[in-house]
C-alpha cells in the first residue's frame, strides 16, 4: 500500500497526527529519542525536514537513525531540491503557492524531479500555503502571507491545489508561530476542498488541537514542541488524544 493509501485508509477512520522532525535541529541521537518517544505517544507518521540547507547525507543518516527506533512511515518534509532521500517512504512534492518567487513554486521541483524518479521515492503532491505570521518560512519562501483576517484568499489558493490535481492542502503558520492558523480561515477552506486539509505551526497544547480538528483540519502536524521538550511522550500524548478525539 502507498503512504498516500494508507493516509487516505487512516482517515477514513480518524484524524491524523504526525510528528515533524527537523534535521538541523538536533543530533543524531535526539532525532532518534523524539522518534522513539513520539512513537510510544501514539503518532501515525514521522515527517523529516524543514530547514533549508540540509544535505542529503544528513537526510540519510536522520532516516536511518528514525527507522532504527519505530515502524512509522517516514515523509520527506523538504525545504529544498537536496532533501531526497532514497531512505524515505514518500515525499511531499510541495509547491509553495503563495511565494513570489517561482523558484519555491516550480524550481526546486523541477530540480528534484529526477532523483525522486531515480530514487523511487513516492511523490505526494501537495499545495503549501503560508499563513502568517509565517515566521522562517515565510521569509526563506518569499511568501505573501494570507493574512489571518483574509480566509477568502486561503481559499482560492486551496482550490487551485485541488484543481490542478494535488492530493492535499497544506495550511502552514510556520514552525514556533505564537498562534496557529485561525479556526476561521480552516473552516472556511475545509468547506470547499475535496482533499485532505492539513494544518501545522503554532501547536503546542492539546486545546489548541483540539481547535484546529474542531474547525476542520484532518491532519495535525507538530514539531517544535517535542524538539524543546525535556520528556517529548509525556508532551505529545495529551496532543494526540486530542487529535484523535480521546479527550
Amino acid at each position: 500500500m502507498t503512504v498516500m493509501s494508507e493516509i487516505l485508509d487512516r482517515l477514513s477512520r480518524e484524524k491524523i497526527h504526525m510528528t515533524l522532525i527537523d534535521p538541523a535541529s538536533q543530533s543524531l541521537s535526539k532525532t532518534a529519542e523524539i522518534a522513539r518517544a513520539a512513537d510510544e505517544a501514539g503518532t501515525d507518521f514521522i515527517m523529516v525536514g524543514g530547514s533549508t540547507g540540509i544535505t542529503k547525507k544528513l537526510m540519510d543518516e536522520c532516516i536511518d537513525s528514525i527507522k532504527s527506533v519505530t515502524d512509522r512511515r517516514v515523509i520527506i518534509f523538504p525545504g529544498s531540491d537536496s532533501m531526497v532521500s532514497e531512505k524515505a517512504d514518500a515525499l511531499y512534492f510541495m509547491s509553495l503557492l503563495n511565494s513570489r518567487s517561482i523558484e519555491f513554486v516550480v524550481g526546486h521541483q523541477a530540480r528534484a524531479a529526477p532523483y525522486v524518479k531515480r530514487f523511487g521515492i513516492e511523490p505526494i503532491p501537495v499545495g503549501y500555503i503560508i499563513v502568517e505570521p509565517g515566521m522562517t518560512v515565510g521569509k526563506t519562501g518569499l511568501a505573501d502571507l494570507i493574512k489571518r483576517d483574509d480566509p477568502q484568499s486561503a481559499v482560492s489558493y486551496a482550490l487551485v491545489a485541488q484543481f490542478f490535481g494535488m492530493n492535499m492542502v497544506y495550511l502552514e503558520a510556520g514552525s514556533g508561530a505564537p498562534e496557529h492558523v485561525p479556526d476561521r480561515m480552516i473552516t472556511a477552506v475545509k468547506r470547499e476542498l475535496r482533499i485532505p486539509l492539513i494544518v501545522g505551526g503554532g501547536i503546542r497544547s492539546e486545546g489548541a488541537a483540539r481547535e484546529v480538528v474542531a474547525a476542520g483540519a484532518d491532519i495535525v502536524v507538530t514539531g517544535t514542541v517535542a524538539e524543546r521538550s525535556g520528556d517529548v511522550s509525556k508532551a505529545l500524548k495529551p496532543i494526540i488524544k486530542a487529535v484523535k478525539g480521546d479527550i
